[in-house]
């Protein structure tokens, strides 16, 4: 099929996915307002197979050290799925399916399968990373750039008010990840702390942030998993990143793809207006 930019609606919500552009979410509206940050690098990127940084770009697999290109220095960052196009297996109204085979800089080969899904009132999105060879760790997860304020024309925009006020991130972790000067996890788990925040979060439970902007929309970003980074430091966009690890976590917190268990994850995202 075409890699063209496919478009998924359901009642009145309507997503835009770019295979061409990392496989991203680029778009959700809701009742026309745009939910996520637009710009060819924004919008919802996988994160495959890894998540966050590697510290120095290197991470073992039994006794293989293997080093991943510097894109964040000194550290590697996010994958290597968003710099690459990604296939369309199939598309309908409101669902979409898109592949992407791994290769270099990944020394292993696999094949990544997301599957986009659009409710009236919620948005599914599923990975699973493959192999069919030689067994290697993997992460799996998703960066979303949430706009801080929605725009519109309601009479609350025009006022002035709850149309142009900032999101509130609401979620209760067990921990947070403490963070070094490299912006990567020590190790230790420590009481969360408040904001601002670029932290990696635990939630034992499942992945349960919600971000409301007040008068207009209220948004649930879910999952099982149970690592979560927020990231609220810009000044256009705050990002909460269900992921099956925390950062670095090829290394310390590895998940085993093998040819008999794929690596699979969910997220799902829910919202209501307010």
């Amino acid at each position: 099929m075409s890699n063209t930019d496919i478009t998924l609606t359901a009642g009145d919500a309507e997503v835009t996915v770019r295979p061409e552009n990392g496989g991203r979410v680029s778009g959700l509206r809701v009742g026309g307002v745009e939910l996520l940050r637009q710009g060819d690098r924004y919008g919802c990127f996988p994160m495959v197979p890894w998540c966050g940084r590697i510290r120095d770009g290197r991470f073992r697999n039994g006794a293989t050290v293997h080093r991943m290109p510097l894109n964040a220095p000194p550290n590697a960052i996010h994958g290597t799925a968003r710099d690459t196009a990604w296939r369309t297996a199939r598309a309908s109204e409101d669902e979409a399916v898109i592949t992407y085979d791994l290769g270099e800089p990944w020394p292993y080969p696999g094949r990544v399968t997301q599957v986009i899904t659009l409710g009236a009132d919620s948005l599914t999105l599923a990975m699973a990373v493959e192999t069919y060879e030689s067994s290697f760790p993997a992460q799996i997860g998703w960066h979303p750039w949430f706009n801080r304020t929605l725009g519109g024309t309601n009479a609350a925009d025009t006022a002035g008010t709850a149309g142009t006020a900032d999101v509130r991130i609401g979620f209760t972790p067990a921990w947070q990840e403490e963070r070094g000067a490299d912006h990567l996890p020590t190790g230790r788990r420590i009481d969360p702390k408040p904001g601002p925040w670029d932290d990696c979060f635990g939630m034992p439970g499942g992945v349960d942030v919600t971000l409301t902007w007040p008068g207009r929309l209220e948004l649930k970003v879910a999952s099982r998993e149970e690592w979560v980074v927020v990231y609220d430091e810009p000044r256009e966009a705050v990002c909460a990143e269900p992921q099956t690890g925390p950062p670095d976590g090829l290394n310390s917190h590895p998940r085993l793809v093998t040819p008999l268990e794929p690596l699979e994850a969910t997220t799902t995202w829910t919202w209501r207006r307010l």
